[in-house]
């Protein structure tokens, strides 16, 4: 499937579904079909508005939907969202609150790249912005891309997130979501190792697979059953000619939303033709529920394929985070040499797709670290999204990240400590 007229295909596909519902809800609106109305025009309008829409949205980056905010003094203060680090694969921007005294909390908010964009954190950074000066790792679309800015696998990305870390400089607090929590640990490591100074305060790592196989599910049988040359053959294509990165090797945006949705498909299903039944009845609106979720959820992105097999590869099948065995550039990382930067895990007890396990198993890599600076939670009754967008976010897992960075937002001298098990007990 490495070829440019595959992923051309899909394009191809993807832009005739978008045609043939513009086509419809036109043909369908034609005013002199109003003079005899049919049920079935009817259904054809909603049904042509409805799957427009949803293929338009396939390429389209969502914006982040930001633009004020209204601060203790009751008023509403602009939010400018700017690049603090520009860099080919991904930019830390800034959501400054102007007019607005600088908040005491500064917190780098590492976004996944797992097919979406950083916006699905968006009401993340919301709940965070009222009193955090808040900062997000902002991954391009590795299609947009030209192929001359080289490659990106885990190695770059935690360099990244290294450089990321550096220019906020050690007064910062890090909160990792998903996918990106074992790499921004081992980036935290890296850190103790190479510039002590330069180190956060406090790490938060949410949902993530530091160790796959401590609760296997089935995005990690997944990664078991299949082979680095299946993957390979299969999910890998080369971006077509229609954008800037034409000839990198990627993992399609599109056929990464293939697999989110064929893992929930009949509810999908029902949820498009229940859209369909509402625009019908004039029920539905630009921004009702159903556009709020799949504008955001069908936005999807390409992702570089060096990434995606890397992390496939050395955090799903070797456990290299997991094992304490990870290198970057050349340095194996050694997560016991973390020694003061306090390390809090949080897991959702119906998380199906980072079971609870995986992640505080961070807390016994930090071997260096006293027990005293470890914390950990395991959200009852949630799933993977609502730990760090859902209601159980906002009203007890957001109060306990916040009063845990308040705990540890002075450093402590670094002393050597003996090895220790880790804290499983919920903690602030």
């Amino acid at each position: 499937m490495r070829y440019m007229l595959t992923y051309d295909f899909m394009e191809t596909m993807r832009n005739t579904n978008q045609w043939l519902g513009a086509s419809a809800n036109s043909l369908a609106s034609y005013p002199v079909f109003s003079m005899m109305p049919n049920p079935a025009l009817n259904w054809m309008a909603a049904w042509g508005e409805v799957t427009e829409r949803t293929y338009q949205r396939m390429v389209v980056k969502p914006d982040w939907g930001i633009r004020t905010f209204t601060c203790e003094d009751g008023k509403d203060h602009l939010v400018d969202i700017a690049s603090v680090v520009e860099r080919p694969f991904g930019d830390l921007v800034h959501f400054k609150v102007n007019g607005r005294e600088e908040q005491p909390r500064k917190v780098l908010l590492v976004a996944p790249m797992s097919g979406h964009y950083a916006t699905l954190l968006r009401s993340t950074v919301k709940s965070l912005i009222v009193n955090c000066e808040v900062y997000v790792t902002d991954w391009h679309n590795a299609r947009d891309i030209p192929v001359s800015a080289g490659k990106f696998d885990v190695e770059d990305y935690t360099q990244y997130l290294v450089d990321f870390m550096r220019e906020m400089g050690p007064d910062t607090h890090v909160i990792a979501v998903c996918q990106p929590a074992p790499l921004t640990l081992a980036a935290t490591a890296y850190l103790a190792e190479q510039d002590p100074d330069a180190q956060p305060l406090s790490l938060t790592l949410i949902g993530g697979p530091v160790d796959p196989d401590a609760t296997p599910t089935e995005v990690t049988d997944f990664g078991r059953r299949v082979t680095m040359g299946q993957l390979e053959e299969t999910m890998i294509q080369r971006v077509g000619f229609k954008y800037k990165g034409v000839g990198r090797m990627v993992y399609p945006g599109l056929l990464q939303l293939t697999s989110f949705m064929s893992m929930n498909a009949e509810r999908h299903s029902k949820a498009f033709s229940d859209q369909i039944q509402r625009v019908m009845r004039g029920e539905a609106s630009d921004h009702d529920a159903h556009n709020r979720f799949y504008d955001e959820y069908l936005a999807v992105m390409d992702m570089p394929a060096e990434f995606y097999l890397s992390t496939v590869e050395r955090v799903f099948k070797n456990r290299e985070i997991a094992k304490n065995e990870f290198v970057v550039n050349g340095h194996k990382v050694d997560m016991g040499k973390i020694t003061n930067v306090a390390v809090k895990t949080v897991e959702g007890a119906n998380d199906d797709i980072s079971a609870p396990g995986q992640c505080i198993a961070a807390l016994d890599l930090c071997t260096g670290l006293p027990d005293s600076k470890k914390a950990s939670h395991v959200e009852p009754g949630a799933g993977h999204y609502g730990i760090f967008a859902g209601r159980s976010w906002r009203d007890n897992i957001r109060p306990l990240v916040i009063d845990f960075m308040n705990a540890n937002a002075k450093r402590t001298p670094t002393r050597k400590a003996a090895p220790k098990a880790a804290n499983k007990n919920t903690a602030a």
